[in-house]
């Protein structure tokens, strides 16, 4: 479950929407959206903004003839248009047991992450789904846009707890299913997955999503400070292991997460995936302002 004192916790300040407001989501690929939206791409189209043009060929609309370059040319040409066209946001949250976890908590800080997103892509009329995943997907809410909506983004955060084993493949599976539609999918986890995680972003990069793997660790588990003879146990299966708490095995501890970070990253990069690793002590605001930018998700 999330801890009490994190669930009433608020998660965007209204100064920090304000902020939000003047952001905007972008994909790194053209999407064809199902409604008409309010984002140009580079499909030609149909919408009142100009291209270019090309030659009449029987059964095109004439109603696109150009006219004036007829009179000049004698020859007739169809005029093309910037294509508007709706972004597909879709954000997944890791909600098994052990994201309730850290100071300050993973699981506190996915939700602010997510809500910040799911806000820039309502101020800006984009499509914006939000889904919760333990074993499988978990909850969802769908296709809203819009700021008068944020009110449900924020009441669907706010009732997510944090249970059960992560089963990221199986969740991915799921999502692809379901929500064939390209768009950018981000998703919000530690990605300590016993199944791995390479079998479930075969599904995500399957089905050509631009995707954002965001790993967040709490600052105990980048560097724990524990000592002694202990019994460690895992929180979603209760697997249990006696250790003796040394500086070599914490410093191998170290080494390991490192590696499993760095081959995570690695599998994003090659796949044409992007990764973020960040710690909970890292504000998360800065996150969504600075990196974001830098990595080219939003403008």
């Amino acid at each position: 479950m999330i801890k009490a004192s994190e669930q009433s916790q608020e998660l965007l300040t209204p100064e920090f929407m304000t902020r939000l407001e003047q952001l905007a989501l972008v994909s790194r690929k053209i999407f064809a959206g199902k409604l008409r939206g309010e984002r140009i791409s580079k499909r030609k189209g149909e919408s009142v903004e100009f291209a270019d043009h090309r030659s009449y060929v029987i059964g095109d609309d004439l109603r696109f003839l150009d006219w004036n370059i007829y009179a000049r040319l004698e020859k007739l040409f169809i005029k093309l248009f910037l294509e508007e066209e709706d972004l597909h946001i879709s954000i997944l949250i890791d909600v098994s047991k052990s994201m309730d976890w850290g100071e300050p908590g993973k699981s506190l800080y996915a939700r602010r992450i997510a809500a910040a997103m799911a806000y820039i892509g309502l101020v800006n009329f984009d499509r914006v789904s939000l889904f919760t995943y333990a074993d499988g997907l978990q909850d969802e809410i769908a296709g809203v846009r819009g700021r008068r909506l944020m009110h449900k983004v924020v009441d669907f955060l706010d009732r997510s707890v944090c249970d059960g084993r992560s089963n990221l493949p199986l969740a991915c599976k799921q999502f692809s299913i379901r929500h064939p539609q390209q768009g950018i999918v981000i998703v919000l986890s530690d990605f300590f997955e016993k199944s791995g995680y390479e079998q479930g972003f075969k599904y995500m990069l399957g089905r050509k999503y631009d995707l954002y793997a965001i790993q967040i660790l709490s600052p105990d588990e980048i560097d724990p400070r524990l000592t002694g003879d202990l019994r460690l146990v895992d929180m979603e299966d209760e697997d249990a292991a006696e250790v003796t708490m040394s500086r070599a095995l914490i410093s191998k501890y170290k080494s390991n997460l490192d590696a499993y970070c760095h081959q995570l990253k690695d599998y994003c990069h090659r796949r044409g995936a992007s990764y973020l690793f960040t710690g909970t002590d890292v504000p998360f605001d800065q996150i969504i302002t600075s990196y974001f930018r830098r990595r080219g998700l939003i403008k």
